[in-house]
This record gives C-alpha cells, structure tokens and sequence, in this order.
C-alpha cells in the first residue's frame, strides 16, 4: 500500500509521505471551495480571489489532518507501536503502524488521540476567528479560519463513528477488548460494523446517483468502499497475527509427507501419488536423503506420450535454498517470505533431513480453523 508515494519531509522523527492519489483529492477541495463556499459566504471578490483562498483553506485542511495523524503517532510511539511514517492520499492521511497496539489501554489511547487534536483545533480556531472578527481583521481570513474550525470539528465526528478501523471503531475495539480479553473476538466484531458503514455508505450514495446528485453519490460509493476493504483487511491482519503468533513452521507443518523416488515413471507419479493422495507436489527421496520435488511444472514440459518412460529422476528439480525453510522458522517470516517470492510450497529440512512440508493452502487451512474459532466464540 502506498509504493508510490513521494517522500515530503520528516516531522517530530516521523516520514511524511504523500500518495498521488492526493492531488486528485486536493484538487476536487479547491475547485469545490473556489466554485461554491468563498462564493457563497463572499459574494463579490474576484475568481483569482476565490482560488487563492480555496487553496489556502485546502492547505490548511491538510494540515490539521496532519496534526490529527501526528498526534495518533505520538501517542502510538510512547505504547512501543513502531510507525512506519504518515501519508496523505485520497481519503485523506493515515499513520501506518507497523505493529499493533500491545494492550486494550494502549488502543484506545492511540485511537482517542486524533479525535482529540481535532476537537482541540477546532475550538481554538472557533476562538481565533471571534477574536479576528472583534479586531477587524478582513472577511476573508476570517471565513478561511471558520472553514478550517468547522472541518476540523466534522474531521473529529466523523472518526469517531464506531466502524473499525476508523477511530470509533478502534475505541469500540479498545472497549470489547478490555471486557471479554480476546483481541481477535474484539476485531471481528468491530470490523462487522465498520462492514456495515461501509455497506451503509454505498447504499446512501446509490440513493443519491439515482436522485441526480451524481457526484456526491459517487463520493459516498467511493469512501463506503474504502471503509469496508478496510475493514476486512485490519481483520485478517489481525487474524493472521493471533493465529501464527509465538508459533514456527514445525507447529503447522505438514509431517510424514507423501514421498516418491527418482525411478518411479511420471505415470506412477500421477496415477499412484497425485491423484490417490491429492497432493500437487511430492518431495523426491532416495535412500532416505532428500534431493529436490516435483510438481505439476515438471510433468508439463513432458510430453504426455512419454509419461510411462520418463522417470522422476529426469525431470525433478534440485533442492532449491529459497524453497526449504528450518523448521524453528517463525510462521510470520515464512507469510513474510511468500509475500516477497511469490512461492506457495517449502520442504522442511534440519540437516538435509526431510521433516515436513508447508503449502500456502495449508497456512490457509489453519486461518480458516481459527477463523471459525472465532466466530464460535461470538454467539
């Protein structure tokens, strides 16, 4: 997420980083301020007048959304959450925790501190503007501070709607996790209703593309969208973090493996190892010493004619070093090593020593079996 964000400064030891996706959203805010409010609240100044101001305001508006992520991660870095920087894109700025928070406590702090700083902003700039206003400073700042205190006010409401991961929803974690200690339960039942805001969201903005009001609608789809991808992303992160944590690859591989020997036919493959035991691969073993596997990729660069004169040995592939893991390996580096190759099959081997093998489809087995767990601890 965010590759191909551009790197703007470093704040308070945090990376600002700014998405592409920023600009578009960026430009949509001036346009709509230089276009409807300065016209609206400042009838009669000029078009160049208007665009200035909306792009001070728009400037401004991400600015107090900065401080809003700065304070998420200030309070973060005091509770040991590493963050990996702050970005600004289209739905606006997020604080990219690298770990989640280690305690309930230490969640709702975190979640509460973005709100906070917005609550605060808006008020002192409520406050700066009635004082702009007593000492006769022009209409025109002063629109731009009562833009920038009523969004900061709206920034703070919105967050805390209870849909995770938005703020709310993460206090509603904090709170079900503090009462019942389960944080995967916890995570699953907020990210339920932050599944349904999203869905909520979407059906809203249909209403309003079906009543004529195109892009407001469209707008709604979009955010309600993002709010239910979100949301089932931050549970399956966390589901992948309470199902594997602590845990190695000996604990979910699987032991005693079908093996096959080099002289066996890539018919006998097929027919006595494949299909009887529904395997894609076989590890291949010669008097008791592993020395590579074969797959599908193997059989298909044979001709299916020759099947029953080809051996294994003559088209297996040798150990590869990326695809045999130690079976002490932490199940978060392998997740963390497919990420990276791409591959979905490792042999386990202790000194040359076949002990297991592990497949993507296996470490998917054991998410749906904790999955399910969890659910049966809902009801």
């Amino acid at each position: 997420m965010f590759s191909n964000a551009i790197r703007l400064f470093m704040l308070d030891g945090f990376e600002i980083r700014v998405d592409p996706s920023w600009f578009l959203i960026a430009a949509l805010i001036t346009w709509s301020l230089a276009t409807q409010f300065f016209p609206t609240t400042l009838p009669d100044q000029s078009q160049t007048a208007y665009l200035a101001l909306a792009f001070i305001a728009m400037l401004g508006f991400f600015g107090s959304l900065l401080l809003h992520e700065l304070a998420h991660s200030v309070v973060a870095r005091r509770y040991g959450v590493k963050i990996k920087g702050i970005t600004l894109f289209l739905f606006g700025g997020v604080a990219q925790l690298e770990n989640e928070p280690p305690t309930a406590s230490s969640e709702f702090w975190i979640a509460i501190a973005g709100p906070a700083m917005s609550v605060a902003l808006g008020l002192a700039l409520w406050l700066i503007s009635g004082l702009a206003q007593a000492i006769g400073t022009p209409p025109a700042l002063i629109m731009v501070l009562v833009y920038l205190a009523t969004s900061n006010m709206i920034l703070a409401i919105f967050n805390m709607v209870p849909a995770f991961p938005m703020d709310g929803g993460r206090i509603l974690r904090a709170y079900l996790w503090n009462r019942n200690g389960d944080v995967l339960k916890a995570t699953r039942t907020a990210a339920r209703s932050g599944t349904f805001f999203g869905y909520t969201l979407m059906a809203l903005g249909t209403v309003a593309v079906l009543q004529g009001t195109v892009s407001t609608g469209f707008w709604y789809i979009l955010i309600g969208f993002f709010v239910l991808s979100a949301a089932r992303s931050a549970y399956q992160t966390q589901l992948l973090q309470s199902a594997f944590e602590g845990k190695t690859v000996a604990a979910i591989m699987i032991r005693n493996p079908v093996v096959v020997s080099p002289e066996i036919t890539l018919s006998e493959f097929v027919n006595q190892v494949m299909l009887k035991h529904r395997v894609s691969f076989a590890p291949v073993v010669t008097d008791g010493v592993l020395i590579g596997q074969i797959d599908r990729h193997a059989l298909s660069a044979v001709e299916r004619d020759k099947w029953t004169s080809t051996r294994v040995g003559d088209v297996y592939a040798g150990l590869d070093e990326a695809a045999t893991i130690p079976p002490d390996m932490p199940v978060q580096s392998l997740i963390e090593l497919i990420e990276r190759t791409g591959a979905r099959k490792f042999l386990v081997v202790d000194d040359h020593k076949l002990l297991g093998v592990v497949t993507l489809a296996n470490l998917i087995g054991h998410l749906r079996t904790a999955d399910a767990a969890t659910q049966g601890r809902l009801w």
